[in-house]
This record gives structure tokens, C-alpha cells and sequence, in this order.
């Protein structure tokens, strides 16, 4: 049973995360043979401000 954590700056729509969660079932089902009903993800959506890169919080580019 595949447990599998997505982190994302938030911003996406539903239908971002709904395409995003079809296409990695699928590519897990594919690679390693679990079907799609012992796949789940969690999706996390992280604030602009709780993430930073070189230095430079996301929410301040």
C-alpha cells in the first residue's frame, strides 16, 4: 500500500490536484504494479511564507 506526501507552494486549483493525483496513481500502478485503490496521497499546500530557498522567502520574490 503506497503512502505518498506531495508538498506544494499553495496556489494550485482543484483541478490541478485532482489531474496531479490521477497521474501519480497511475504512474505508481505502472511502475510497480499497486492498484489505484491502495494508493493514497497527501497533498500539503505550504503558505508562500513558510518556505524559502537561498536565503529568500517565496512570498518575498
Amino acid at each position: 500500500m503506497p503512502f505518498v506526501q506531495i508538498e506544494l507552494l499553495e496556489g494550485r486549483t482543484v483541478e490541478q490536484k485532482r489531474l496531479l493525483v490521477e497521474k501519480v496513481t497511475q504512474a505508481i500502478g505502472e511502475s510497480i504494479g499497486a492498484p489505484a485503490e491502495k494508493v493514497t496521497i497527501i497533498i500539503r499546500d505550504m503558505a508562500k511564507e513558510n518556505y524559502a530557498n537561498a536565503g529568500k522567502l517565496s512570498c518575498d520574490k
